[in-house]
């Protein structure tokens, strides 16, 4: 099984930090987030496919053509503000049948990964007391997907996206225009139209931990390994 990571962004909310370092390669606990989530992947990810683009050849450098046991094959996002939607059209030719698509500054508790994988399709998602910051799922009356608001001024549940799809090929055969908000190509606008023609099963997500800004560093250090 193939788990498409997106680590192209410039990481500017992580700034000053990210101005020489790919976010994927900040350290927390003493090793990048990119360990962080390739160790959290279930045994049945053999191959991990890394959309690049900004500081490219350090995260090549590192990781090489093996990682953590898995095969590495790397696809490249020009444009870096592109969006998660842009990042994912860019793996289209490398991807075949049921894939994992992930972010590579969120940290994932293993179990509901490996929950995940046995679904046709699946999000992981969680409970936010602050869900007007992320996005936001809609559920149909069976529990599946209906759709996902992205950072709504008056949310209609508290239960929101954290990154971690599980989706096949099938999910390109849905296009979607340019965020006007937000200016980019968003993956969750595809995931929307796509979870109108295939059930999309909800996975409750125990440990999520984002790490999108320097402060957030000390935050999941102290979850993480609070004795170092």
């Amino acid at each position: 099984m193939q788990c498409v990571i997106i680590c192209a962004g410039r990481g500017t909310r992580m700034r000053p930090l990210t101005d020489h370092t790919p976010k994927p390669l900040i350290q927390v606990c003493g090793k990048p987030l990119l360990q962080h989530v390739v160790e959290a992947l279930p045994a049945e990810v053999d191959e991990l496919v890394l959309v690049v683009g900004y500081l490219q050849e350090q995260i090549r450098a590192h990781c090489g053509s093996e990682y953590e046991g898995r095969k590495v094959t790397y696809v490249e996002q020009q444009n870096f503000a592109g969006g998660t939607g842009d990042a994912l059209l860019c793996a289209k030719d490398v991807l075949q049948g049921k894939f994992l698509f992930m972010y590579a500054d969120d940290i994932h508790g293993a179990d509901a990964l490996q929950e995940a994988i046995t679904k046709d399709y699946a999000i992981l998602a969680t409970h936010s007391d602050t869900p007007e910051h992320f996005g936001v799922l809609l559920q149909n009356e069976d529990g599946t997907l209906q759709g996902i608001i992205e950072k709504p001024k008056d949310p209609p549940s508290h239960f929101i996206n954290i990154g971690g799809f599980v989706l096949d090929t099938h999910i390109f055969e849905y296009s979607v225009s340019v965020s006007e908000e937000h200016g980019e190509l968003l993956v969750t606008d595809m995931f929307t139209q796509f979870a109108q023609d295939y059930p999309v099963e909800i996975v409750q997500q125990d440990l999520w931990i984002p790490v999108g800004r320097p402060e957030d560093i000390q935050k999941a250090e102290q979850q993480l390994c609070p004795k170092q």
